[in-house]
Order: structure tokens, then sequence, then C-alpha cells
């Protein structure tokens, strides 16, 4: 990978570190939060490959509350399982109630950059 590849992922992982537990966010209000509103696709290709580096990729679904990532989970329903261990209702691979447990890293976050 590139280093600039790399470098967007380390930031992914920094944002999905900060998800409160029992709330969940999206891979396009990550890519949104970091500058990069096109590069959804990139923090899913980050959350791939981040089972190695502790970081809580169960919490990143797509734009519509969807557990579009489970298959990359070891286990057949080892995402739903973590998620419904923080209190979040899964049917269908469908979060229940998304925008209450919906976290926003641009609401939430300070901007990466602050104009002095």
């Amino acid at each position: 990978m590139k280093p600039e590849t790399l470098n967007f992922f380390d930031k992914v992982y920094q944002v999905v570190l900060l998800i409160p537990f029992g709330k969940v966010t999206s891979y396009g209000a990550i890519a949104n939060y970091l500058g990069s509103s096109k590069s959804a696709r990139m923090v899913g290709y980050a959350m791939n490959n981040s089972h190695q580096k502790n970081v809580p990729a169960h919490r990143v679904v797509n734009r519509k509350g969807l557990l579009t990532g489970k298959h990359h989970f070891d286990g057949s329903n080892l995402m739903q399982q973590i998620l419904e261990s923080e209190g979040i209702v899964v049917v269908d691979n469908q979060i229940q109630n998304f925008e209450k447990v919906f976290w926003d890293p641009s609401k939430a976050l300070k901007p990466l950059k602050e104009n002095p």
C-alpha cells in the first residue's frame, strides 16, 4: 500500500477508537469527518485491515445501518453479537433505532484542522 493510504487508515482508526460504547457510525461519516467525503469505501478497506489492531470495527456500518462488513468477522454473527452485547438491537443485519445510536464524528469531535 502507498504511504498516504496507510496514513489515511491510521486516521480512520483514531476516529473509530473514539466511537462510544453502544454507538455506531458509518463509513461515510468517518470519511466526511476526515475531509474525504468520497472515500467511504477506503474507510471500509481500513476496517477490513483493522482486525489485528484492537479497533472496534463492529461499530462502523453503512449509511443505512446495515452490517455490510459482517463477513469480515470470524463467525457468522460475531459482529451482530458484539453490537448486541453493547445494547444495540439488530434485526436481519439492520440496526434498529439507527438514528438513536448513530454517532457523528463531525458533530462530536473538534475539526481536524482548526483555523488560527
